[in-house]
């Protein structure tokens, strides 16, 4: 007897699309919309399409956390995808590479570190007038 041959399985990622900007107080009802269609579709993953995003800023950040949280707890990977460098940077700065991962390609670099004797990138030295190597 031969068991039924089997496609590929279904497509369950859920796309949301966030921006150009998002609104503090309407982080709560995203984050119900995304669990609503997840829950439908029984998802197991979710892009957060973050293109149109035009300032990033820190209700960005805490939409972007909160929406992570929401796919997690409904066992959901989240990626977010068309991330702009500034705002890769941001989440990066923020110390969120981790914990909001910026899919493969526009995903958050690490900061270059200084070599030892070398200043860091944007850091002027200025000579003390009492240093005698000065």
């Amino acid at each position: 007897m031969f068991a039924p041959e089997s496609g590929p399985a279904p497509d369950r990622t859920e796309v949301l699309v966030l921006g150009p900007a998002v609104d503090p107080g309407r982080i709560s009802a995203l984050c119900e919309r995304l669990a609503e269609r997840v829950r439908r579709r029984r998802a197991t993953r979710v892009v957060c399409d973050v293109g149109a995003i035009t300032e990033p800023d820190v209700a960005v950040l805490a939409a972007l956390a909160r929406l992570r949280l929401t796919a997690r707890r409904l066992g959901c990977q989240m990626e977010i995808h068309r991330a702009l460098p500034w705002l890769r940077e941001l989440i990066a700065f923020a110390g969120l590479g981790q914990v909001l991962p910026v899919h493969a390609g526009g995903g958050v670099e690490p900061v270059r570190q200084a070599e030892e004797g070398e200043q860091p990138s944007g850091v002027q030295e200025v000579a003390d007038p009492l240093d005698p190597a000065g």
